[in-house]
């Protein structure tokens, strides 16, 4: 469809002695396509014209001239509506798709920018928890979107690996730990410390001042310290990455918050030096009252530093090093606050690429009724999850298909996309609750959906036996559905598009399923291989374009495209 965007913007550009940017910016598909497939708001012209839109709208069409390849021009109230002919939109549409293949829906746009993306970010000594997910795969997808409209972008994981918690596991490890338990079960074991601390301090405060005091040795560099924490760092990477590779992500830089431990001071003293700080009950803070929030602190009364310092610390470093044009963290809702206070005193600094900041926010995930509190223990696994994924999603393989083959990685390829999808089902914004019925279904909203789709698909083309053909027939493709067909899979590269300026993977999951609903609507109605030669070529050329957009988009997403199920 952007030929078409393209000849509708230079047309009006011509006529208004606007500029063709911003009249393409302005076009919209219609949503079902009753007066046209394009329309152009008018809204945008009152103050230039001193016109009602709905006049602006009537003028432009006794005005204008349809190119060769729109039918019809015309005013609908406010909007003015471009027909696009039928065959000039197939051929376009569809040519561009096959010729294009796994690079339909990219774009050179932003080629030449750098967007760096702090995301997933789970913390060493525990197990990987489900709260980390919606980090981990809406940043993971956000990485291929940007990708994929030209932008250089930059994935770090920033560990949780610093901060008192670590002392507390420290010296809840030189009271109660065991060498042979750690080797023989490394996260289990010290998760187990992390709980029992917790439990003890109830009644103990003494420990939480234990606690502390192995924080402070920890960042003075104490050796037994900085060995033991190497130690459990260590094991939990190793955890991380396993649980990383089954979901096929990876990172450009794995570098946690101990990374910026000697960078802290530079930073603290900057902000000194620019009169920014200020004691209160003997903690080192930035003082935001004036701008309607809380001070930010950067050292407790014991000298220990917090997570703000680190990520002031972080954010500095990153823009020296990359350069950034944006720089994205994909975290919680809940950590809003300490995201306003981090970019205000960026602001304080003077440092005014902190514009280019975002903070990416999500709701929270509830899983089954579980409610998660890692303190008490009662933490979700992630693997655990994944695993009764796989499970489940099996079972369903060996009811529909018993006979398929390499079903166990069929099963973890619709297990894994079931919840990875599940993250997508509303705007990242929203709080959502997972459940295995409506994850799994394959008649549903939902990510086996989509693979299912996509493998019915492929399974004709099996059927079909032969090179899908480029130059059919356009005028073949007559059907309304097929028509309504390809204008849906030429708004494939504006969804992706407008998921990356909203940053909303969730835009690209509702394209999808729609595709997917149009297509298997279209083939319950109408029979693709007929007899007819030419006529089976056609239709076999449209049904492998929405294969190809399907496969493209669940890439976008992070999903596996299964061939068969």
């Amino acid at each position: 469809m952007e030929t078409f965007l393209k000849i509708i913007s230079q047309l009006l550009a011509t006529e208004l002695e606007m500029n063709k940017e911003e009249i393409y910016c302005s076009l919209q598909f219609t949503p079902d396509g009753k007066f046209g497939d394009i329309a152009f708001p008018c809204f945008v012209l009152s103050a230039r014209l001193k016109k009602s839109p709905s006049q602006s709208a009537s003028e432009l069409e006794s005005k204008l001239s349809p190119p060769p390849e729109i039918t019809e021009i015309r005013a609908e109230g406010p909007y003015l509506n471009f027909k696009v002919k039928p065959d000039s939109l197939i051929k376009e549409v569809l040519g561009t798709i096959h010729r294009e293949q796994s690079d339909y829906g990219c774009s050179d746009e932003c080629s030449g920018q750098t967007v760096v993306m702090d995301y997933s970010s789970p913390n060493i000594a525990k197990p990987f928890g489900i709260g980390h997910l919606r980090s981990t795969v809406i940043g993971h997808s956000l990485i291929r979107i940007y990708r994929s409209q030209g932008y250089k972008a930059i994935g770090i994981n920033h560990i949780g690996d610093w901060g008192t918690q670590f002392g507390k596991l420290i010296y809840a490890f030189s009271q109660w730990g065991d060498s042979g338990r750690l080797a023989a079960n490394p996260i289990g074991e010290l998760f187990e410390l992390y709980v029992r601390f917790h439990r003890e301090a109830e009644a103990n405060p003494e420990l939480e001042r234990g606690g502390r005091e192995c924080f402070r040795k920890l960042e003075e560099g104490d050796q037994y310290a900085v060995n033991l924490w190497k130690q459990f760092h260590l094991y939990s990477t190793a955890e991380f990455d396993r649980v990383y590779k089954r979901l096929g992500i990876s990172f450009d830089y794995q570098t946690g918050e101990s990374f910026y431990n000697d960078k802290m001071p530079g930073v603290i003293e900057e902000l000194k030096a620019k009169n920014l700080t200020k004691l209160s009950q003997d903690a080192l803070v930035v003082d935001l009252e004036q701008y309607g929030m809380p001070p930010c602190l950067l050292k407790k009364k014991d000298e220990a530093t917090l997570y703000a310092t680190r990520d002031l610390a972080a954010a500095i470093y990153r823009f020296k090093e990359f350069a950034f044009d944006k720089l994205l963290y994909i975290v919680g809702a809940e950590q809003k606050l300490h995201f306003q206070q981090l970019f205000k005193v960026i602001e304080l600094m003077g440092y005014g690429w902190v514009a280019n900041c975002l903070h990416v926010d999500f709701g929270r995930i509830k899983f089954e009724g579980e409610e998660m509190s890692t303190r008490k223990g009662n933490i979700i696994v992630l693997e655990e999850v994944l695993d009764e994924s796989q499970r489940l999603a099996l079972r369903i393989i060996e009811d529909k298909n018993p006979d398929i083959e390499n079903r166990e990685q069929v099963a973890e390829d619709i297990g894994l996309g079931a919840v990875i999808f599940a993250q997508f089902s509303s705007r990242r914004g929203k709080n959502i609750s997972f459940s295995w019925d409506e994850a799994l279904n394959f008649d549903g909203q939902t990510g086996p959906y989509l693979q299912y789709t996509h493998a019915r698909i492929s399974s004709l083309e099996r059927k079909y036996g032969k090179d899908i053909q480029a130059n059919i027939d356009p005028a073949l493709l007559s059907d309304q559905a097929e028509i309504k067909l390809c204008k849906q899979l030429g708004q494939f590269p504006l969804a992706i598009n407008t998921a990356m300026r909203e940053n909303e993977p969730f835009i690209i999951a509702c394209y999808l399923l729609l595709l997917a609903s149009e297509f298997n609507g279209y083939y319950q109605r109408v029979r693709v291989l007929v007899e007819d030669k030419s006529l089976a070529e056609a239709r076999m050329f449209l049904v492998s374009a929405v294969r190809i957009t399907l496969r493209n988009g669940l890439y976008l997403l992070g999903i596996k495209a299964p061939v068969k199920m």
